[in-house]
């Protein structure tokens, strides 16, 4: 019996959605393909880009090319991102997936939306895949290599960045932060990863703390789960991911992010969307392709995640049809865009302007498809978002 066969059976036997997760929502199983809020997409318009109707698209920055208005290169293999606030414009905060130089970016923008600067915030770092936006205003800009480590880093560049290594070492991916426990959740890109959660001593200061992972039977996919500490965050020689027997293992989490009272988080190996219940610490299914008619799947290569004060999701491909999906409270999946003529790229760094007027991302490799993200491009979507 294949996986979605079991996941069907397991669903119909019980395993249901908390509805719960999704204020006043009363979902019964993971979401569905319909009807988009936006309606369909349109024809591609001059950037490549299909979007629906009353949406825009520009082009913010080109990998290995002077960001304009600016006189600084923008980095290869743009890869996760977050917005900030800043006077009376905002900051758009990109990580560069490089190995040894890695490091992110930044974007300042006026007002009136016209690029003002463009700087780097962190340097001489490996392959710095995600992270998260702290409530505080800092960017954790994540390594996603063996034995990765956490870098805590100022938008505006008034500090240089900080290495954070108490939130441990492993093969990083996303951070978000839930302000009402006062913990950072963390994914790990690995076939048998982990999801795990730093508890700082002090809220706002992540120098130091407690590293604790998940820890459920194996192969659950809905129920109540517990935590335990790291006995060695520093992972060496016996990986973080390994030292809790009963830890709970996900098939490579990449996308993390936070919002009243529920952690996402996204496994790329089995195209998932997960929901963790803060409030009564248990885990749910909010997508699974294996759970969609076969060949329906709107999302497939499940990666980065972002979403709305509204509740809606935003979850980018890898791959798949170069898409950015939306997850409404309602449990309805749907693309939102996508780009064309770019499939041996993948979609990176989604993130709404504080206002939620403005959604940025980048596809890392853009129309070249080279590993080293010489392609990138970075862009900035404008319309009537939901909010």
């Amino acid at each position: 019996m294949d996986r979605r066969t079991v996941l069907r059976a397991t669903v119909a036997g019980g395993a249901a959605f908390a509805g719960s997760l999704w204020a006043g929502a009363a979902l019964a199983a993971p979401a569905q393909p319909g009807p988009g809020p936006y309606g369909d997409l349109l024809a591609a318009d001059a950037n490549g880009i299909q979007l629906p109707a009353g949406f825009t698209s520009r082009v913010i920055a080109r990998a290995g090319q002077v960001v304009p208005g600016t006189g600084y290169l923008w980095h290869f293999a743009p890869d996760g991102g977050a917005c900030f606030p800043a006077g009376d414009g905002w900051i758009y905060v990109s990580n560069s997936e490089i190995p040894l130089v890695g490091g992110a970016s930044a974007v300042r923008f006026r007002a009136d939306g016209s690029i003002a600067a463009a700087y780097r915030i962190l340097g001489g770092t490996n392959v710095n895949c995600a992270g998260g936006a702290t409530p505080w205003g800092t960017w954790l800009s994540c390594e996603e290599v063996p034995l990765g480590r956490v870098f805590e880093t100022w938008p505006d560049g008034s500090r240089s960045a900080e290495e954070r290594t108490r939130m441990g070492r492993f093969t990083h991916e996303a951070a978000a932060c839930d302000p009402d426990r006062r913990v950072v959740y963390l994914t790990e890109d690995e076939g048998d990863g982990c999801f795990y959660r730093f508890v700082p001593d002090t809220w706002g200061d992540l120098r130091t703390g407690r590293l604790q992972v998940l820890c459920a039977p194996a192969d659950v996919t809905s129920g109540p789960v517990t935590w335990r500490d790291i006995p060695d965050r520093d992972g060496f020689p016996i990986p973080t991911r390994w030292q809790v027997g009963a830890a709970r293992h996900f098939d490579g989490g990449e996308g993390c992010w936070y919002d009243r009272g529920t952690c996402w988080f996204t496994t790329k190996g089995d195209n998932r969307v997960w929901a963790y219940d803060a409030v009564n610490q248990r885990i749910d299914l909010a997508y699974d392709d294996s759970l969609v008619p076969v060949g329906t799947a709107p999302l497939t290569g499940v990666d980065n995640i972002t979403g709305t004060p509204g509740g809606d999701l935003y979850v980018a491909e890898d791959g798949g049809n170069m898409e950015i999906c939306v997850i409404t409270p309602t449990g309805v999946v749907a693309p939102f865009l996508r780009i064309l003529n770019q499939g041996g790229s993948e979609i990176t760094g989604p993130a709404f302007f504080p206002d939620g007027t403005r959604l940025y991302f980048s596809s890392q490799r853009g129309t070249s498809g080279e590993r080293t993200g010489s392609g990138g491009l970075t862009y900035e979507v404008r319309g009537p978002f939901r909010r």
